[in-house]
């Protein structure tokens, strides 16, 4: 996954999703406190694993949880 800077002061979120499968397995995308995701900001394949992992919700991941990682 990238890594973003968070603007000064402001927490880095990540929208975490965890495989159902494979212990360790996920995605993580960074998002705002809500759970939106800049979709425009993430790369090409970055934005392909992004719709993949929410497409396989329920399937392959977990329901997708924020966990905030660092300021």
């Amino acid at each position: 996954m990238s890594t973003l800077t968070p603007a000064q002061g402001s927490p880095l979120n990540e929208l975490r999703f965890v495989s159902l499968f494979d212990a360790g397995r996920g995605y993580a995308f960074p998002c705002d406190s809500a759970g939106h995701v800049d979709m425009d900001a993430l790369s090409g394949r970055a934005l392909q694993n992004y719709f993949y992992a929410r497409t396989c919700i329920g399937r392959e991941f977990c329901h997708p949880v924020v966990q905030t990682v660092g300021h």
